[in-house]
């Protein structure tokens, strides 16, 4: 395994050249699909999959549109997207998820600006904090041309899953300091992938830092050797020195966060870092399976603020403008995110819609219910990490957890990864 500078400058490289051959491979007369076939949806989410071919259907029927929706799954989704974008055959809608995974193909010219439609009247679907963490503004540190190249159905928070008859843990703990101690008391375990912990961070930061303060961060303009981000990554060394930590390690690897709600929704792990998204996957994977429940990242002692999960902009689509159907596509995305169709979307993948109204308005699913109280107060911003960074977290809370660094030597290493792409 290289050195941490070592592993940030190959993830700097890989981005690049991602870039420049989903850019390079293709040219103005490329549209990506192949003529007046239908439209395809290339979906990530298998736990929208269900609702979204009932919607597809619906649709094919009002306006004999037919609509394949093409599932690959998780794992398999982006490298199936980036062969596509290689090989100009790209689907004429696809899911966007992580930004920072997104942002080689917005910037190749793979999506479609929907800013004027949104200015039109089409933003009346969204609630404002999508919206806004949906735009990529001016000087973005993704390097992404200004506009918003993706909507929304589903309002995204984060938090932990817990299962009471393993843990003991009867109602949300007050302090990360009561969640873990009540572990310890069962000897129960709490997991989260590799690919989460920049979401735990950010999230347990707000402790202690402002949504400004964690912004500038982000965008290089703030240090990351601020005692906010070291009481976050404390947390990680905290469950590790406790014995709650599962294998006493954070599993990485391309389904580190499949296999971690697995564990969690097969009843054999006690408690886990998830987003809301995890409730869907739940009633795929253990249907039976309700008894748990979902609640915010805690309180940390010494706190100065009220801790607040990041927000994302969950499932939603990306339109190719390339694609000679671009109109159609554009046409059934709209149609998607209109409230009669977010409130299916709602109540068969269990999400939360970014419909304010039907936000407001929507019967939750209880094991939802700490998802949805996170909303209100969630962290409302368009920066996000840059793929460096991302890397760098990763990395050093393993070696944290591990034993091979020290909180302060997480922090110097992640800020050498900030200064690499600020």
């Amino acid at each position: 395994m290289g050195t941490p500078l070592s592993a940030g400058r190959r993830s700097t490289i890989v981005a690049a050249a991602l870039a420049l051959a989903l850019a390079g491979c293709s040219s103005s007369g490329d549209t990506g699909d192949t003529g007046d076939t239908g439209l395809t949806f290339m979906n990530q989410s298998r736990g929208q999959e269900a609702a979204l071919t009932r919607l597809a259907q619906q649709y094919t029927k009002k306006t004999g549109v037919k609509i394949t929706i093409d599932t690959p799954g998780p794992a398999d989704y982006l490298p199936k997207l980036q062969a596509k974008a290689q090989s100009r055959s790209m689907p004429d809608i696809y899911s966007s998820f992580d930004a920072s995974q997104m942002a080689p193909f917005y910037k190749a010219g793979w999506a479609m600006d929907l800013s004027a439609q949104l200015n039109a009247g089409w933003s009346k679907n969204f609630s404002p904090a999508v919206l806004k963490m949906s735009t990529f503004q001016e000087g973005n540190n993704l390097g992404v041309k200004p506009g918003v190249y993706s909507v929304h159905w589903e309002t995204q928070t984060y938090g932990f899953l817990i299962n009471p008859a393993l843990t003991g843990i009867e109602k949300p703990p007050a302090t990360t300091t009561e969640f873990i101690d009540a572990l310890a008391a069962k000897k129960a375990k709490f997991a989260i992938a590799a690919s989460q912990t920049p979401n735990i961070v950010q999230a347990l930061a707000s402790n202690w830092l402002t949504d400004a303060e964690i912004e500038a961060t982000l965008n290089g303009k703030a240090s990351w050797k601020q005692d906010g981000w070291g009481n976050a990554f404390q947390f990680l060394a905290d469950v590790k020195k406790a014995g709650v930590l599962a294998d006493d390690s954070i599993p990485g690897g391309q389904d580190d966060h499949p296999n971690v709600e697995s564990s969690f929704f097969t009843k054999s792990m006690g408690a886990i870092f998830d987003a809301a998204p995890g409730i869907a996957v739940g009633l795929r994977t253990n249907p039976e399976f309700e008894d748990y429940f979902s609640t915010g990242v805690p309180k940390a002692p010494g706190s100065v603020h009220d801790p607040r999960s990041p927000g994302v902009p969950g499932k939603g689509a990306v339109i190719n403008p390339r694609s000679e159907q671009s109109g159609k596509a554009l046409a059934f995305v709209k149609w998607l995110t209109e409230p009669e169709q977010q409130a299916v979307f709602a109540k068969t993948a269990r999400i939360l819609p970014s419909n304010p109204e039907l936000l407001a308005g929507a019967d939750i699913p209880g094991q939802l219910a700490g998802f949805a109280a996170g909303v209100k107060g969630m962290q409302v911003m368009s920066t996000t990490f840059t793929p460096d960074v991302i890397t760098a977290i990763r990395a050093e809370s393993q070696r944290l957890v591990l034993g091979e660094a020290t909180v302060d030597e997480v922090l110097t290493n992640v800020q050498a990864a900030q200064d690499r792409t600020s």
